[in-house]
């Protein structure tokens, strides 16, 4: 019954291409139609690799920063950090005001700036509550200077934000807006009036809410440039600078990814050229690849813009994948197809001959890569489940075009036999090696066994060794001025990353309550002094500091009185002197019904695998300062950053699990023998095991890039092995020798296999010369995953069927 179906659906194959043939040029036009169509959306690609792309769209973590920044404003800070012997010298001063304007002035999406040149200054005059900024009036006189000098170095809520704890660091800290310009009318700018009840209320009522986007990526990517261009034009010995924050990460890893999307993509197009013409000679034999390959390229990122999703950080990787995939198909085919045309059939014949001989195993290898990745497709990681979806449609346009494009082309060629004596040359050598491996495989497969277990038993040790982590800073060359910046900031001013709980006593102006600032207030000091492991925490800042300073202001500016009154009345006396002051400072703490209170706590950045328990540590804290009557959400960058540490450990092994079931439902499917398809498993998961054993030996974290390797190179391993288990079969059913099916299988297939995992490897290997260290681990894993998986097919699948036939444990394929 397999026997008579496997004739069919190849007979099926063959009448296919006979068709095509005798309607190539019809065929070629609908093909190209079919990518042109796709490519068309490629003017509206935008990229992402903003920290909230990672998560979904209706993921609770991004639900609530999304609420937190309609209330307060981006907490993405660009920090700009000027070094110098003095920074309160006269000289330092003017040049720091002349760059603090001139970044007002010029920098876009600009919300607020703050630096020693308008930083808070709160203090008492008589009964009067004064909020000035420091350097108001710019002091001319050195007395008045030095008591600048000596309030600010008092000033606590200055360290660590605006001065470093030796002084000799200040910064410029730029705060831009949260919402995109693209959209924004006039009306946005009456927006906050009729927030706080003073717009026209019929007005409002007749005017629908649109909802605003927030800022953008390429708006991201101006501003930073901005800053970085005019701030690095002050750089001098005496004042060096240092421009980093999230932001400017964010844009460093842009500029990252674009550079190696084109580097990639024309080194893995120069190794499939060169690979292509070593093994066919024939101008055809390369051109007609890569020409489905590119194809294949510009239909599958034009896909990315009419789905309606960004190219994220993930995606780099699709172009030179595309690539190597893709021409993987073609040399199946095309190997059949000139070896056909060397013997001196028509190329019409030849095109329906290797259709007949290929095209099913080509379609179960496409199939099975496509399942491979969409396996992702459900992951919690957002940029990886695009990732899934989008490659997965490549993998099949692919398909398509491997399947009509190239045996139409194939077709029009008026191609003949070449001489053949360097060729026969070339194939002697070649098959002397793989039957070499066929003899040594059949003959000796107890110690490819025993040799394949030892390997399989030191990396099944290596897995206990496997860690996660994701830390996209780290990923960027310490070389880099915005890495370096960053390093920088996080050593001398304790961090620039923020996580934000936003404390909800559900009334209005229930933070007048004395006890509830008094428990933020100690908070302050609690959650600086917190004992968690891998993490410090370098600065805290809430509405606790506000009153403080008002209630030392309004008693004669004793520091005795830099304290949380105890009167409910006397509390939102302060904070409605503060308010009228002139300053917007308070905005940034409270929300205008004076019932949600905002806690901000800055800290260096750190592997996200460990912020995971932060939120739960951080509530319990905040629960026992504050007791049940108030909400908690804990929020902000590192709050995203944990949530994405959980949601790709949990797609990781969701994407595992479902790819090995379903690729192992297939190969039971293809082979139709339930052992037959469990036992191809074992050179399909060895090579995954052994590799991700050697990440654990070696220290290599599990990530947002590396945890792909599992999927994607199972995915491609099961192509050799489907080709390999295909031909064995069929020749094991011809002749009942092991040994002979086997020398068939690697002499007739085995000369593609070796070839397509040369082209796919490189086109993982290329990745090492990547900036980023990230893709620097995945290319050099999932490459080295290849070759195992070749090895895995020549040698591990013939010693196992030598061995399970010997011992009548499958099938002698007499019916097959």
């Amino acid at each position: 019954m397999v026997h008579t179906f496997r004739q069919r659906v190849e007979d099926s194959f063959e009448a296919f291409a006979g068709w095509i043939t005798r309607r190539a040029w019809v065929v070629l036009i609908l093909s190209l139609a079919v990518v042109g169509g796709l490519a068309s959306n490629l003017p509206n690609m935008v990229m992402d690799t903003a920290t909230e792309s990672f998560l979904h769209d209706d993921d609770p973590a991004l639900l609530a920063y999304n609420d937190f920044r309609d209330q307060f404003g981006r907490d993405e800070l660009v920090i700009v950090a000027i070094e110098s012997d003095d920074v309160f010298a006269p000289e330092f001063l003017q040049k720091l005001k002349k760059l603090h304007d001139e970044l007002r002035a010029k920098t876009p999406y600009l919300d607020d700036i703050t630096s020693l040149v308008n930083a808070r200054n709160t203090f008492g005059r008589e009964d009067e509550l004064i909020v000035e900024d420091l350097l108001e009036g710019w002091p001319a006189d050195t007395n008045i200077l030095e008591q600048k000098r000596a309030r600010a170095y008092a000033n606590p809520l200055y360290t660590n934000t605006l001065l470093s704890e030796d002084h000799r660091i200040t910064t410029i800290v730029i705060r831009t807006d949260a919402y995109s310009s693209i959209g924004a009318t006039d009306n946005d700018a009456l927006s906050g009036f009729e927030e706080d009840g003073f717009g026209d209320e019929a007005a409002t009522a007749e005017t629908a809410p649109q909802e605003r986007a927030f800022l953008t990526d390429a708006e991201n990517s101006e501003l930073v440039r901005v800053v970085q261009d005019i701030a690095h034009s002050y750089h001098a010995d005496d004042f060096q600078v240092h421009v980093s924050g999230s932001p400017v990460v964010a844009d460093t890893l842009k500029r990252n990814m674009q550079t190696n999307m084109k580097r990639f993509t024309l080194m893995g197009l120069g190794v499939i050229a060169v690979i292509l013409f070593l093994m066919f000679r024939r101008p055809s034999g390369v051109l007609l690849p890569i020409i489905v390959v590119i194809l294949s390229l510009l239909g599958t990122l034009g896909m990315i813009p009419m789905t309606g999703r960004a190219f994220t950080l993930p995606m780099q990787i699709l172009p030179s994948f595309l690539l190597a995939v893709g021409v993987g198909a073609s040399v199946h085919l095309l190997a059949i197809f000139f070896r056909q045309v060397q013997r001196g059939d028509s190329t019409h014949d030849s095109v329906i001959y290797a259709m007949g001989h290929s095209g099913l195993p080509i379609v179960m290898t496409s199939l099975t890569t496509a399942a491979g990745l969409a396996s992702f497709s459900g992951a919690e990681v957002a940029p990886i489940a695009d990732l899934g979806v989008i490659a997965c449609a490549g993998i099949l346009l692919s398909l398509f075009l491997n399947m009509t494009f190239l045996p139409a082309a194939l077709s029009l060629l008026p191609l003949k036999a070449k001489s053949s004596g360097r060729a026969d040359k070339r194939h002697a050598r070649m098959d002397a090696l793989l039957s070499g491996i066929a003899n040594f495989s059949t003959a000796r497969p107890w110690v490819v066994l025993s040799v394949s277990g030892i390997i399989l038993a030191i990396a099944i040790g290596g897995l206990t060794q496997l860690r996660f982590s994701h830390q996209p800073f780290t990923w960027i060359p310490t070389s880099e001025p915005s890495r370096a910046g960053l390093d920088f900031i996080d050593e001398r001013l304790k961090g620039a990353s923020t996580l934000e709980v936003l404390v909800d006593t559900k009334q209005e102006n229930g933070l007048y309550d004395p006890d509830l600032m008094a428990g933020l207030d100690k908070l302050n000091s609690t959650v600086e002094n917190l004992n968690i492991e891998h993490i410090s925490i370098g600065k805290t800042l809430s509405l606790a500091d506000i009153v403080k300073e008002s209630n030392r202001a309004l008693h004669a500016n004793d520091e005795a009185h830099y304290t949380i009154p105890k009167n409910r009345d006397l509390i939102a006396q302060e904070l409605f002197l503060f308010e009228n002051s002139g300053s917007d400072d308070m905005e940034d703490f409270v929300d205008s019904q004076f019932s949600v209170a905002r806690f901000t706590i800055k800290m260096p950045w750190v592997d996200s695998v460990y912020l995971q328990d932060l939120d739960a540590t951080i509530t319990q804290t905040f629960r026992e300062a504050l007791g049940d009557n108030v909400e908690l959400t804990v929020t902000g960058m590192n709050a995203l950053l944990g949530r994405t540490m959980q949601a790709t450990i949990y797609s990781m092994a969701e994407s595992y699990v479902i790819a090995a079931g379903v690729i192992g439902l297939m190969m039971i499917m293809f082979l139709g023998n339930v052992r037959y398809g469990l036992l191809s498993m074992i050179p399909n998961l060895s090579p995954i095991i052994i590799t991700m054993g050697l990440m654990g030996w070696m220290g290599v974290p599990l990530d947002i890039f590396t945890m792909l390797i599992g999927s994607i190179a199972i995915g491609l391993a099961v192509d050799d092995t489907i080709h390999f288990m295909h031909n064995y079969r069929r020749y094991h059913h011809n002749t009942g020798s092991v040994e002979i099916a086997v020398q068939e299988t690697l002499l007739g297939t085995g000369r593609a296999m070796l070839v397509t995992s040369v082209v796919l490897s490189l086109g993982f290997f290329i990745y090492m010369f990547s900036t980023l260290e990230n893709l620097f681990n995945f290319g050099w894993l999932t490459g080295t995953a290849i070759i195992l998986a070749l090895f895995a097919d020549t040698f591990l699948a013939a010693a196992l069927m030598k061995v399970l036939d010997k011992a009548h444990l499958i099938p002698d394929d007499k019916d097959y």
